[in-house]
């Protein structure tokens, strides 16, 4: 195979760049069967993400609270620092928050045909499910994490807790 089909990265310089652009995520490759992407800033996070492939995460700058939904019900938080990864097995509910000067490498299998991510909202108060958006993602280039939020806020029915009836605030980027 000759090596301009094998992406070297430099991910320190892609911090960098994605820093400056002010963007959230440069994608660094959709190859074959492989995504790979750099993440800057995830702050803002309320939602569970169920992905329908293993991810791998390794931060790259700064540290990372990794907050996950337990099979016994309710959340959790992992703490990834600087230099160090996390394997995230299919079908485990994870919300990746750090702040803006912070890096995310994420590597995950591409999508197949008719797999969908899910993207799970949780009252803010009695933690009783709230909403849940789906979406096939074809091209990781289009951002379907702002989509499902651009859905997901502007329907007050669907932030608005069934069982206590708190709404969860507009919290749009």
């Amino acid at each position: 195979m000759h090596p301009s089909h094998m992406p070297i990265v430099d991910l320190d310089k892609a911090a960098s760049e994605l820093q400056e652009s002010g963007k959230r995520v440069k994608v660094l490759w959709q190859e074959s069967e492989s995504l790979a992407f750099l993440a800057r800033g995830r702050e803002y996070r309320s939602e569970f993400h169920l992905n329908p492939s293993d991810e791998v995460m390794f931060m790259v700058r700064g540290s990372m609270n990794l907050h996950y939904r337990k099979p016994e019900g309710g959340s959790d938080i992992a703490v990834i620092p600087e230099g160090a990864s996390i394997f995230t097995p299919t079908g485990i509910a994870h919300s990746p928050r750090f702040p803006p000067d912070a890096f995310v490498l994420v590597i995950e299998r591409l999508r197949k045909p008719g797999e969908l991510d899910r993207f799970r909202w949780f009252c803010p108060d009695c933690d009783g499910f709230l909403h849940e958006e789906s979406v096939h993602v074809t091209d990781y280039r289009t951002d379907p994490v702002a989509g499902a939020y651009e859905r997901f806020y502007g329907n007050i029915d669907a932030r608005t807790c069934k069982a206590c009836s708190t709404v969860m605030p507009d919290e749009r980027l």
